[in-house]
């Protein structure tokens, strides 16, 4: 046994345990505050076992901001992992799906699965994976095929794909005249209002298997930072993984967009700040941006919520606010 594998494990369930302890915490968060006074007070009595007389406040909590908080999470942990899949493929901490234009594709096959009327499940889900499938397919066309990890030729290709589906989207949208309109700009912000336990769980048994998936090829990642060249003595098939870990991120990136739409940056933020405190090993990095990601999403929903002074803003605003400034930084840093 190698001996470094003890001292592996008990780092990554330190971690993760610090983790999830901090994912269960904005969690709580986040379905004891909203507009509804006594959300703390409801919480800690139902997990008590004891019954709170306001039927309404519980309905509120654990019908809505439940569900809501859930799905938060899970789009965090996506996000935030397929940011860390990226950046691991491109060696490259500027990648993340937003930037890339994943998620600008998968956001043109939704808007185009809601336009024909499909339902949310499986039909905007197909028809944004279909999207984000070709801008990928149209990012690694640009950066030619045999470039696949060239870092600079396959980032701007997606920049420039990110433009063309901004564009796209827009004119999709000047083209709609009937009341989804709205629906459509609001969720294209970032919209975590619409979760359900249905459609969270969906979403879950969709996600959870790419997650172990990509767990799985995390020593895998930790080998291709060292290189083409290393990567391929150590026996890894460079080609076959990167277009695992490619369709099986594009994958998640586009289940998320088709239930909550553009949260743009989350992939930036999370994965950055994990290996600054952790390092760059993947075995440690793939559950913390999980958990980290999810945490943090949650979070940045529960600013969505308490920041107006009526009503609420798209979480999407959140994360752009918090994501832009660090892009920003990022780039004036690595041009030095």
């Amino acid at each position: 046994m190698n001996p470094r594998t003890p001292s592996l494990i008990k780092r990554l369930l330190t971690v993760s345990f610090l983790l999830l302890l901090v994912l269960c915490a904005a969690m709580l968060l986040g379905i004891s505050m909203g507009s509804t006074a006594g959300g703390m007070k409801v919480v800690f009595q139902n997990l008590l076992g004891v019954r709170d007389s306001d039927s309404i406040l519980n309905t509120i909590i654990w019908q809505i901001r439940f569900p809501r908080v859930l799905l938060a999470a899970l789009v965090g942990a996506t996000l935030s992992l397929g940011g860390l899949v990226f950046q691991a493929l491109l060696r490259n901490p500027l990648a993340e799906p937003y930037i890339l234009g994943i998620s600008g594709g998968a956001a043109i096959g939704a808007i185009i699965g809601i336009l024909m009327g499909f339902a949310r499940f499986p039909g905007v889900s197909l028809t944004a994976f279909a999207g984000s499938i070709a801008s990928l397919l149209l990012i690694l066309v640009m950066s030619s095929g045999q470039t696949i990890l060239k870092k600079d030729s396959l980032l701007l290709s997606g920049v420039m794909v990110n433009a063309f589906c901004a564009a796209v989207i827009m004119f999709l949208i000047s083209i709609t005249h009937d009341s989804r309109l709205h629906n459509i700009i609001f969720w294209l912000m970032g919209d975590l209002s619409m979760g359900d336990m249905k459609h969270v769980g969906i979403l879950a048994a969709t996600l959870f298997p790419c997650f172990f998936l990509i767990f799985w090829l995390s020593n895998t990642m930790n080998l291709l930072l060292m290189g083409k060249e290393m990567a391929q003595t150590m026996g890894v098939n460079i080609k076959a993984v990167t277009l695992t870990l490619l369709v099986a991120t594009s994958f998640m990136v586009s289940a998320t967009v088709s239930y909550c739409g553009l949260l743009g940056f989350v992939g930036l933020v999370m994965p950055h700040l994990l290996r600054l405190l952790l390092g760059p090993d993947h075995r440690v990095l793939v559950p913390a941006c999980v958990l980290g990601g999810g945490a943090y999403m949650v979070f940045c929903d529960v600013l969505a919520r308490v920041l107006p002074e009526q009503g609420e803003m798209p979480a999407g605003v959140i994360t752009a606010l918090i994501g832009a400034p660090l892009f920003i930084y990022l780039l004036k840093r690595s041009g030095r």
